[in-house]
């Protein structure tokens, strides 16, 4: 889990951004030193939970192993995955995310609505890393 990017379970999950107070510009991942938007002269960075539904912007899959500092047993054989940008409308930016299991890029369309829900990245014996997927609207996992 990296630390400040989402929060919450289940129904309540939600990623985390933050927002600056001169140009209202929402980040994700966070901001918390600067504005980054080029035309803001700077402003206070607030964290703000972001909408948790969205609607799939583009989608690819991933037939390749992705370098560190993904964490991956190179002893098993690469199961691709669906990659999805999601954009989210009220906060007007894309996010990247995995796509839940079992959801293949033949399951994704553009435009399609999909939410966040939490997810496992990787887990050995001592630790679980978790991240975001996101889900197909109607799709239960």
């Amino acid at each position: 889990m990296v630390a400040g990017w989402f929060t919450g379970d289940a129904e309540e999950f939600r990623l985390l951004g933050t927002r600056c107070s001169a140009c209202a510009s929402v980040f994700f991942p966070r901001e918390d030193t600067h504005c980054r938007n080029p035309g803001c002269p700077g402003g206070e960075l607030a964290e703000v939970p972001l909408s948790r539904r969205g609607r799939v912007w583009s989608y690819t899959d991933s037939g390749f192993r992705p370098p560190s500092p993904y964490v991956t047993d190179l002893e098993l054989p690469w199961e691709p995955y669906a990659l999805i940008a999601v954009e989210l409308e009220s906060e007007r930016i894309v996010v990247l995310g995995q796509a839940v299991p079992g959801v293949t890029v033949a399951d994704l369309t553009v435009g399609m609505e999909v939410e966040v829900v939490p997810g496992v990245l990787h887990e050995d014996a001592e630790t679980t890393w978790t991240t975001w997927h996101w889900r197909p609207m109607g799709v239960t996992t």
